[in-house]
């Protein structure tokens, strides 16, 4: 009787089937795939000297766009200073022919009879005048060139002629015919002068 069980036991292990085993495909990725491929020593001291020019080109421009923007401002500034101690000039122009006309005035009366009352007055009060209105002018910067016994000096002076003369050195101013000008230190007016020349011999 167990023999015949052990027989069907045998019989049932062979009839069963057989799984076959399942052959699983992995697909394995080339690590390198997908990545950039290496770069060689040269290559990359290339790109790192290329960053570099590139780096050094954009800070050139940054420090000359600096300092066209410093030299703009002081442009800038220095137009405005100039705006303020020129800004007068077209005045001063114009009242300094009435000093003119007023020292003239002045000197004319002056030869006069001094015993006479009025005339003094008069002159005292063109000399108040004249000097309140040599005070504006100097206020606003605009002073006077006056340059007799001194030597002529193109820049200032404008020679209207040349006079032979022993008695001073060559090119000296000997005569003034109009005094000049300037606006803080600016000519804006030159002194028209008679100037000094040797005797000929």
């Amino acid at each position: 009787m167990s023999n015949e069980k052990e027989t069907a036991v045998e019989n049932s292990v062979d009839e069963a089937p057989v799984e076959t085993p399942v052959e699983v495909e992995v697909e394995v990725n080339d690590a390198a795939d997908g990545e950039a491929p290496e770069q060689s020593h040269e290559e990359l001291l290339l790109t790192l000297q290329d960053a570099q020019a590139k780096a050094d080109e954009h800070w050139n421009q940054l420090l000359m766009a600096r300092a066209d923007l410093s030299n703009a401002q002081r442009r800038a500034e220095r137009d405005l200073a100039n705006a303020h101690k020129f800004g007068v000039e077209k005045l001063a122009l114009e009242l300094i022919p009435i000093k003119d006309s007023m020292e003239m005035g002045l000197a004319a009366v002056a030869e006069g009879d001094e015993q006479d009352e009025g005339r003094t007055k008069v002159i005292e009060g063109m000399e108040l005048t004249l000097q309140m209105f040599s005070g504006v002018l100097d206020k606003f910067g605009v002073k006077e060139v006056n340059p007799q016994g001194d030597k002529f000096n193109p820049d200032f002076h404008q020679a209207m002629s040349m006079q032979e003369t022993a008695d001073v050195a060559p090119n000296t101013v000997i005569n003034v015919f109009q005094k000049g000008y300037v606006l803080n230190e600016r000519l804006i007016r030159p002194a028209m002068v008679v100037v000094s020349k040797a005797v000929a011999e």
